[in-house]
């Protein structure tokens, strides 16, 4: 052994913590600690001091000559025992990440059983390197990155899929729009990992989800997939028809919107909602599908049609009670105000004598057309009905 070692690292980047091969150095040995690295100098197994960017002397009880006399009981080997672990303190970039078996979840928007994968990256940086070593290298020659990342695997996955389902319900993150949310989603999952990384000496500097992987082709996913995506159709057509009613007030479009109007105005009337119309949708397509799918057994069939079944209950009934009660309501104008004719139902002139039938209100004044449900235009011409 030469009388004074110089100690110093110039390796791999991608290596968290290196140990120096010489031990046992003698005292003046010379340390050099490059910028981004720290060094940590060990004597008799603790940890003495920690050094950060500089050229240092190392004072050890291990003397150039005496050390043959010293060491003759202990066979050669020193009783002073020394070594020096160095640490990059550089960002460690693009390190890879991903869920070994699907997250489980109730999705929050709409309800159902879902699962799904994810992955991304990740950057770490040593933050406390007497941690690191202390926690996690012990006595081993290095920590490279990939083994860093073995180490930390089975801890990661277990920590991030419960961290990902509990962020996608307190978020109520919609499975469907959930591309559209990742740096949110990303930013989230980071918040919650910071302090399960520092107990190790790590800091994550950037956390980052980067695919979501859906059950695509799932009939249960599918159905719901279809009636997200409808909704958003049906309104970006109606506000179309609007506009196009807007600058021809006579035209065919004018009418949809009408129509369109209308339909909105009876389901107000038989009480119920767009989304339990859209449900009924589903709920045809469940019942079609009955039996396939990993959902059937976990009641989703059950939960969908009692909400389903409710509002189909009460549109029903409304829908009855109004028939009642027309069939109840006497009919109006049936003989002729001037020869006392019976009138031909919803004639607007009588034809017996010729006169107009006063105050009609069951066909258009203008066409004639007989109205076949209340209204406040005429749907073939146009002209507004009168009360």
């Amino acid at each position: 052994m030469a009388i004074a070692e110089v100690i110093k690292y110039e390796g791999d980047n991608s290596t968290f913590v290196w140990k120096h091969p010489a031990e046992d150095f003698n005292t003046n040995s010379q340390l050099i600690v490059h910028e981004s690295q720290e060094a940590i100098f060990f004597m008799n197994g603790q940890p003495m001091d920690l050094f950060g960017s500089g050229r240092y002397t190392l004072k050890t009880q291990n003397i150039p000559i005496l050390n043959k006399i010293i060491n003759i009981p202990t066979g050669g080997v020193s009783a002073f025992h020394c070594e020096v672990y160095f640490i990059n303190k550089s960002d460690q970039m693009a390190i890879q990440w991903g869920t070994d078996s699907k997250i489980q979840y109730i999705e929050p928007t709409y309800g159902f059983p879902i699962a799904i994968g994810a992955g991304g990256e990740m950057s770490l940086k040593v933050a406390n390197s007497k941690e690191l070593l202390v926690r996690l290298v012990g006595t081993e020659k290095d920590l490279s990155r990939e083994k860093l990342v073995s180490y930390f695997r089975a801890f990661l996955m277990t920590r991030i899929k419960a961290y990902i389902a509990q962020t996608l319900k307190q978020d109520k993150i919609n499975i469907f729009e959930i591309d559209e949310k990742l740096l949110e989603f990303s930013n989230e999952l980071k918040a919650r990992l910071i302090g399960d990384f520092a107990e190790y000496g790590l800091s994550l500097e950037k956390f980052f989800v980067t695919r979501i992987v859906k059950p695509d082709g799932d009939p249960q996913y599918e159905n719901f997939k279809q009636l997200h995506y409808r909704q958003y159709a049906d309104i970006a057509d109606a506000k179309i028809r609007q506009q196009v009613g807007v600058i021809d007030q006579q035209t065919e479009s004018q009418k949809m919107v009408i129509e369109s109007q209308g339909i909105a105005q009876k389901r107000s009337i038989e009480g119920y909602s767009y989304q339990q119309e859209r449900g009924f949708d589903v709920a045809e397509k469940l019942a079609a599908n009955e039996g396939t799918g990993n959902f059937s057994s976990a009641g989703i069939g059950l939960g969908v049609m009692a909400g389903v079944g409710g509002a189909v209950g009460n549109t029903i009934g409304t829908a009855f009670n109004t028939a009642i009660d027309g069939i109840n309501q006497p009919v109006a104008n049936l003989f002729c105000d001037n020869c006392g004719a019976q009138l031909t139902p919803g004639s607007s002139f009588c034809d017996e004598c010729g006169t107009p039938v006063v105050g009609a209100k069951n066909s258009c004044t203008k066409c004639g057309y007989v109205f076949e449900r209340l209204g406040k235009f005429c749907p073939k011409c146009g002209m507004k009905r009168e009360v």
